[in-house]
């Protein structure tokens, strides 16, 4: 059995996957609603055992147990009473017993659903409560979960049942719909007030149940404002549809996952799922969500070393031709081109030439962007400098090397006259071709950008100096959309403390929503330049809108392309849409960059020359 922090420290330590539900799971496993689900861990122990194995073998690292409805009164509806102590030990029993077996960290949630009716008062709720809970810590569970607990009161009750068993961890879980309330119409607001003054606090909040991933957005939103503890989310897989008596779920592990990362992103410390989620969702949340709470760690320096004196830095205007424009308070314009899959550089470079006959400042190339695979955008960038003769900004991405690797790709770059580098954090495998791939995220953005500070003052990421430092312009992405936006704006803050020298904003086609963030922003006094993305298509920007991370396209935007029939009218309409979202902005930044749709640089270069600068 491998050693276990206590769960509430666990939680703290980075995202925790929770398992899903039990009782969809053996439905699916053809035991229909009229046996008794919780009796399942005495007469059918090894279906239960292989439901557990299953979300553990997914990389759940809670599992809960088959314990939902094991109150006494349930029970005795089914004539099973007197096999309560039974009932519940089994099902701690087997869930323990999988943890145990993992050779990982793995903890065992109590399930301890809603009583109802059968708690008349709140002195038979604590007594029905406090049973269970007895017999399930006896049992060897890590911690109490109250969930798909239906309103205020509920959630009061649980808590002060808990003031007799003081040093018991709990969670309190309510069920919320599609409106944000809970059943009997209460806010997320009202459900996660703080408690009367007495109550235990709990491990952590919790919402499960009631709806879907998109449903459950809005009320994880409000949540993780107001909850002052950590927030757990659990959402179904959709609505379900009855087909042939059965009820059918539909939403796909990627969907749920792709919501998960929504989750954490707004600042959830754990997700799972609920009615309808499969070991496959649980898999598919694991491969998306762990790599970000990897990404959420900072370089370790080495203490070890003794740490060389700090040399000032060259300065900022002599470090390229594009920190020259920018230190100058000149104009610049950048276009995105991606790398390719093969190795063939011929055309990018082609590309590259004619943009710099066109007056446009650098080429942007991005790193690896939506976990694709395409030759390395460092000897892109190489051939680019030497062959058309123009400055490019390296997006350098913290997924895919540890930290050695990083330093030595940061010195090649130096040695290979790349002064201008853009760090990112990057997006993890599951979104790309190679979603079993291992993504490292040693550090993120953050942790780069103070990695890359140090190399400016002649010293690397050991403490041992380098002679000469090395002269990269530091700059960062910014997301004025983001769902967070506090989150957002405390990230971009502490990129400008490490060291961040301007900034580069995701594709934006809202303007005012920019500007309102450059307004929040302005204090730090750092160029920023707006991405802007000339949409090809209606077909595009539906992609755009639906599918890549981080881009928001307003309604508005949607229905000026979809005025237009034809592809050609449509490309026009984009483009213009780009001018105006340049012609809006172009006092407030610092310049532009601008990306190629499906690498044609002369609907960049439409963007650029028509946007009267």
């Amino acid at each position: 059995m491998s050693a276990r922090l206590p769960f509430g420290e666990f939680l703290q330590k980075g995202v925790v996957v929770f398992d899903g539900p039990m009782g969809t799971e053996i439905y699916r496993h053809h035991v229909f609603t009229n046996r008794c689900f919780d009796e399942l861990s005495l007469s059918d122990p090894k279906l239960i055992r292989q439901i557990h194995q299953d979300y553990c073998d997914a990389g759940a690292e809670v599992l809960t147990t088959n314990t939902f409805g094991a109150s006494r009164p349930r029970l005795e509806k089914f004539g099973l009473g007197e096999q309560f102590e039974a009932v519940i030990r089994a099902g701690v029993r087997l869930a323990r017993e999988t943890a145990d077996a993992a050779g990982r960290p793995v903890y065992v949630a109590a399930s301890i659903g809603p009583l109802g009716s059968v708690a008349r008062d709140e002195e038979t709720h604590q007594h029905l409560v406090l049973e269970q809970v007895d017999l399930m810590m006896e049992a060897g569970a890590d911690f109490i979960l109250f969930e798909t607990q239906p309103n205020r009161c509920s959630l009061e009750w649980c808590a002060r049942a808990m003031r007799q068993r003081p040093g018991v961890p709990f969670i309190l879980s309510a069920a919320v719909y599609e409106d944000g309330e809970s059943a009997s119409g209460e806010t997320v607001e009202r459900l996660f007030a703080p408690l009367p003054e007495g109550d235990p606090l709990p491990t952590a909040w919790g919402l499960n149940c009631g709806t879907g991933p998109h449903g459950m957005l809005a009320s994880v939103e409000c949540a993780v404002r107001i909850a002052h503890r950590p927030l757990i989310v659990q959402p179904n897989a959709g609505t379900p549809k009855e087909v042939e008596n059965r009820l059918i779920y539909y939403c796909s592990p990627e969907y749920f996952a792709e919501y998960g990362k929504r989750y954490v992103q707004l600042g959830a410390a754990a997700v799972g799922g609920c009615c309808g989620t499969t070991p496959e969702h649980i898999r598919a949340l694991c491969e998306t969500i762990k790599p970000l709470a990897r990404a959420r760690t900072k370089p370790i320096l080495n203490r070890q070393v003794e740490q060389a004196e700090l040399k000032p830095p060259v300065p900022l205007a002599d470090r390229s031709r594009f920190a020259w424009r920018l230190a100058s308070g000149r104009w610049v314009t950048s276009v995105e081109l991606v790398p390719p899959r093969g190795y063939n550089l011929d055309d990018i470079v082609a590309k590259s030439r004619l943009l710099h006959r066109h007056g446009v400042d650098a080429v942007n190339i991005p790193d690896g962007p939506r976990a694709s695979s395409r030759i390395s955008p460092l000897i892109t960038a190489d051939r680019i400098q030497r062959e058309a003769m123009m400055e490019v900004i390296l997006h350098f991405c913290c997924r895919d090397r540890n930290l050695i690797g990083m330093q030595a790709d940061l010195l090649a770059c130096a040695a290979c006259g790349i002064h201008n580098i853009l760090f990112i954090t990057g997006d993890p495998p599951k979104l790309g071709n190679y979603p079993h791939a291992t993504a490292v995220f040693d550090t993120d953005s953050i942790g780069m950008v103070q990695v890359q500070r140090r190399l400016n003052q002649g010293v690397d990421l050991g403490g041992q100096s380098i002679d000469p430092p090395t002269a990269a312009l530091i700059g960062v992405g910014l997301d004025p959309t983001a769902l967070d936006q506090a989150r957002e704006l405390d990230r971009f803050r502490q990129k400008v403390e490490s060291g961040a020298e301007f900034a580069i904003t995701q594709p934006v086609f809202d303007p005012d929503a920019l500007l309102r963030f450059l307004d929040h922003v302005q204090q730090y006094n750092i160029p920023i330049l707006a991405g802007i993305w000339p949409l090809a298509s209606l077909k595009n920007a539906t992609f755009m809108k639906n599918e890549v991370p981080g881009v928001v396209i307003p309604d508005w935007v949607m229905e000026k392309m979809a005025s237009v029939s034809s592809r050609e009218d449509q490309l026009k309409m984009g483009v213009d849409i780009a001018r105006q979202a340049v012609e809006r902005v172009q006092n407030r930044v610092a310049g532009i960059q601008v990306s190629a749709p499906f690498g044609k640089v002369d609907i960049a270069l439409a963007v650029i020359e028509g946007s009267g600068r």
